[in-house]
């Protein structure tokens, strides 16, 4: 439900307008770095306050109240906290007559029969990916070589020329500016890279890297799609232009597969790219139902919404990113060493 992850296990809490959000992350190999400073860099890649990004702006400080002793890992549960204090929830008092269209609100307010905490968005809220990076950031230190980074390739249809300065592209500059004044939003493309992948890691059949990632991806609020190597162009290909021919060195030359044959990571780079729809929360007038009188009523939405949230993502997949390889690089190592015997493997009477 609320957790993800075999031997690194990330366990998310909180609301967006909650007292606070927070993280408790099991599993993390004693001694491991837990460099605050270093951790602080991913979380301001997610912070707003850009052109396009929603005005609300927190401290989004880490308070780790559990399982870091001088700066490493214990190896009890680590618990990381953050405080939300800048909360405007009087901005939802409509949404449970008027649940917002793309939005949780109808379905959360279905499966809880009401219960449900709609301010910002509750816990369906992006605020949920704070601590995700911040689990991220740990996971990264388990990684040994292996680096997980992330850009931006296009915004709102806008491919820029140089994806890592995105957001200071004109054509997407002015894409922003168009949408915002209009009241409407836009979405986004995030490719992300893994480099220096052992092979194979992976636990084939429901663990595939591709559905671990998939799984842990899809989690991000927002994600429409997500394609690996050739992505669905490979439907349009032949065999002999999508096979990846090996090298001597036993690394695929073309990498059509994005780094993964048979759910397995095959040396060559992961590669994948996703999809983020447009923000939800537009000031546009919209249709949405009116639940005290059943009919459909013209509905704007209030609060300070990101014009496309898209463009705090990357650091975001990142973290997603490095917590699946953690995990299957943990539950690899522990195969190897006989830890965990394979899924496969009968027991002996």
């Amino acid at each position: 439900m609320n957790s993800f992850g075999r031997i690194f296990r990330v366990s998310i809490f909180g609301e967006s307008h909650g007292p606070m959000v927070g993280c408790t992350i099991d599993g993390v190999p004693p001694g491991t770095l837990i460099d605050i400073e270093d951790m602080k860099k991913d979380i301001s890649r997610r912070k707003s306050g850009g052109l396009g990004t929603t005005p609300r702006r927190e401290e989004d400080e880490p308070i780790i109240v559990s399982g870091e002793f001088c700066g490493r890992a214990t190896g009890a549960p680590l618990t990381i906290l953050f405080l939300n204090k800048n909360v405007h929830s009087k901005d939802y008092d409509e949404l449970l007559d008027h649940p917002r269209p793309g939005h949780a609100d109808f379905v959360s307010i279905v499966k809880t029969d009401g219960y449900t905490d709609i301010s910002g968005g509750g816990h369906f809220s992006g605020r949920l990916t704070l601590p995700i990076v911040a689990a991220g950031n740990i996971a990264k230190r388990i990684l040994g070589k292996a680096t997980v980074s992330a850009e931006l390739i296009e915004v709102g249809g806008v491919k820029p020329r140089i994806p890592a300065h995105a957001k200071n592209d004109p054509e997407v500059i002015n894409a922003l500016r168009k949408a915002g004044s209009e009241g409407d939003s836009l979405g986004g493309i995030v490719e992300c890279t893994v480099d220096s992948m052992i092979p194979g890691i992976g636990e084939p059949f429901w663990d595939s890297v591709e559905s671990c990632l998939s799984h842990a991806i899809f989690a991000i609020p927002g994600v429409r799609g997500i394609e690996f190597g050739d992505g669905f162009e490979a439907a349009r290909m032949r065999g002999s232009e999508h096979n990846d021919p090996i090298g001597t060195d036993g690394v695929p030359l073309k990498n059509g597969a994005g780094g993964i044959n048979g759910g397995l990571t095959n040396s060559a780079p992961i590669v994948f790219r996703v999809a983020f729809k447009p923000t939800a929360s537009i000031s546009r007038p919209q249709t949405t139902l009116n639940l005290k009188t059943g009919e459909l009523d013209s509905f704007s939405i209030k609060g300070r919404h990101d014009v496309c949230f898209a463009l705090r993502t990357p650091v975001i997949v990142e973290a997603m990113t490095a917590i699946v390889l953690a995990d299957l690089g943990l539950i690899y190592d522990a195969e190897i060493a006989n830890i965990i015997p394979p899924d496969d493997e009968e027991e002996e009477d």
